[in-house]
């Protein structure tokens, strides 16, 4: 797997780099500002990017809007952003585009290797992984307002929550301590009650969740 990384930080950067490759992902670029990475995206046309949202020149959305960019030259170029702190407009452009391969995570979790390469690895599969944290500010937003998700049980929240993240019906399963007929059956209403089309495609089924939160 190839991958680019962006972070103006060196010693993160650099301890992001020896991660990656520790797990047999090669970085072939690696980054410190905006422009530069939206020339290697373009270019290199990577299996994912690993991009800060926080950039020079501006030091505010430099890397989102490169990746954003990068994306509408290179439809379906897997992005897995990463932010400080939960930005629930930088979720929403994210999925705007309705396709696959999107993550936005918490800077945090890349203190746990295992979860960060999973979520990369997602990500890189034309899947999703969002951070819990934004699935429940997003949920939070939506949650009181009159309209289909009010309908949901808080069984069904829990197993939207974990779709949305991109996990798998075994994963929700596991997480909830239910079998996977039940994570079926729950899935099922779920999509019922949001007047949407049920698929056995994970990525599909959650972007469209998703879609429906934005």
């Amino acid at each position: 797997m190839r991958a680019v990384l962006a972070e103006d930080l060196f010693l993160l950067r650099d301890g992001l780099v020896r991660l990656l490759e520790s797990y047999d992902i090669e970085v072939v670029t690696a980054v410190d500002n905006g422009p530069a990475l939206l020339r290697a995206l373009v270019e290199e046309k990577p299996d994912v990017a690993v991009v800060d949202v926080r950039l020079p020149p501006s030091f505010t959305d430099e890397g989102l809007r490169a990746a954003l960019e990068a994306r509408r030259q290179v439809p379906g170029l897997p992005v897995l952003v990463l932010s400080q702190y939960v930005e629930q407009l930088y979720a929403r452009e994210l999925l705007a585009d309705g396709s696959g391969g999107i993550g936005y995570l918490l800077k945090d979790r890349v203190f746990d290797p295992d979860e960060f390469i999973d979520a990369v690895r997602r990500v890189a599969g034309g899947g999703t992984a969002l951070d819990p944290e934004v699935v429940s500010r997003l949920f939070a937003k939506d949650v009181h307002r009159e309209g289909p998700l009010s309908r949901l049980t808080p069984r069904e929240k829990e197993v939207l929550s974990l779709m949305a993240e991109g996990r798998s019906n075994a994963a929700i399963a596991e997480r909830l301590v239910i079998t996977e007929r039940a994570v079926i059956k729950h899935t099922s209403n779920v999509f019922a009650k949001l007047d949407l089309p049920p698929s056995e495609a994970d990525n599909r089924r959650v972007l469209a969740v998703l879609a429906y939160l934005r």
